[in-house]
């Protein structure tokens, strides 16, 4: 095995073409990013966990039941636009939040490299899903962030090899991480305003 960023599929090697972000590269991405929480080791994470999981299986259940439709984020979203439910266009529109949300509390913690990761994590979610969430959901989020691991434990958990073998240099580590976190940033962003110009993310 290697180090985790190894071992899973990056956004900056998501196919993005004139058509759009290709649908099953960015899930894989995404399912990556899902397993980063289990680094980060708390209990209290399960809800963002469970969270994205489940958009991104709801995106997938639309690409399996009309591929040829959805190769493309936006063409799914297009696609579906027609239908009663649009449940693919919601789960999606979710998971990128629940993705920016991530995405800006690690950038947050490699600009600022004394900060602890609770007080990254609790900014971003205060800047990104805090206004989309109700009074229950705040206060389930607001102990998550308390439980966020020591930033030195979480670093070394994202350098270590699960198999005992040596471990990616920091250097090596915060140039995976940040381009692995621009790529994010940058297809959250233009999938925001995909969403802005359509007018996809009406009646939710």
């Amino acid at each position: 095995m290697a180090p985790y960023l190894d071992t899973v599929k990056s956004f900056a090697t998501v196919t993005i073409t004139d058509a759009g972000v290709d649908t099953l590269e960015f899930l894989d991405a995404s399912q990556g990013l899902v397993g980063l929480f289990d680094l980060l080791g708390s209990a209290a994470f399960s809800v963002v966990q469970s969270d994205l999981k489940g958009n991104i299986a709801k995106v997938r259940a639309r690409y399996d039941a009309a591929p040829s439709e959805s190769a493309t984020l936006e063409k799914l979203v297009e696609n579906e636009k027609g239908e009663k439910k649009r449940t693919a266009t919601e789960g999606l529109m979710w998971l990128l939040r629940g993705l920016s949300f991530t995405c800006k509390a690690l950038q947050a913690a490699q600009a600022n490299k004394t900060e602890e990761l609770s007080a990254a994590f609790t900014k971003s979610y205060e800047g990104t899903l805090k206004k989309f969430h109700n009074f229950v959901v705040k206060g389930i989020f607001t102990v998550a962030m308390k439980a966020c691991p020591y930033r030195a434990d979480f670093y070394a958990k994202l350098a270590a090899d699960p198999d005992g073998g040596p471990s990616a240099p920091q250097e090596k580590l915060d140039e995976e991480l940040n381009r692995w976190l621009a790529a994010l940033d940058s297809i959250v962003k233009r999938m925001e305003e995909f969403y802005e110009k359509g007018g996809h993310g009406k009646g939710f």
